[in-house]
């Protein structure tokens, strides 16, 4: 039962068709002057006007002048991990990437717009959630997560809704009506870089 506000971003499950997830990523470079924001597993990223893996910004709440990527504009996916040389001159792969790191760092992200991820609501869910559309409570930022696990601490809205959103609810991973349910989300279509055919 979910009865306490944990969010944790976007975890990865399965594919909607069912067929297991089985760890693909994609790679992608960060800016090596630096990012200004730490990246946190779980967390939804986008391809910047610069070519380089940034933060999405926008909560998705409509996917057109509030689309993950930018107005009509997709995201690239969800950042699990990265790796890239700290002050010590050590080779680090790690579940956060943080923020000003620079020399040459590579993002993970999961890429596949099928992937169903499992993520908590910012409150109860009932069963008549099923098949609304949701989008992130609020805003992604440097500090929507831990620097300790390195996990996004995002939720996604509770307050749904059948207009175009980035998210839509496939299922649930706790019981309806829990104090914070936890659903299984997959993006919508124009909420993915890869399904949209905006271009940057």
């Amino acid at each position: 039962m979910a009865l306490t506000a944990a969010p944790y971003g976007l975890r990865p499950i399965n594919r909607i068709d069912g067929m297991p997830y089985a760890g693909a990523t994609s790679q992608f470079l960060i800016d090596p002057a630096g990012e200004g924001t730490n990246l946190f597993y779980g967390q939804v990223v986008i391809i910047g006007a610069d070519g380089y893996i940034a933060l999405s910004t926008a909560t998705g709440a409509d996917i057109t002048t509030n689309n993950l990527g930018g107005a009509n504009v997709g995201a690239i996916g969800v950042f699990v991990g990265a790796s890239y040389i700290n002050a010590q001159g050590q080779q680090i792969y790690g579940q956060y990437y943080p923020s000003g790191t620079t020399g040459v760092a590579t993002a993970y992200v999961i890429t596949d717009p099928f992937v169903t991820f499992q993520a908590q609501l910012d409150g109860s869910g009932a069963q008549t959630v099923l098949g609304t559309n949701t989008f992130f409570a609020a805003v992604q930022s440097t500090s929507t997560g831990s620097t300790q696990t390195g996990n996004s601490t995002s939720a996604l809205e509770s307050t749904v809704q059948t207009t175009a959103a980035a998210f839509r609810i496939v299922g649930f991973a706790s019981t309806p009506g829990d104090a914070f349910t936890d659903v299984l989300v997959k993006f919508n279509p124009s909420a993915h870089s890869f399904l949209n055919n905006v271009g940057l």
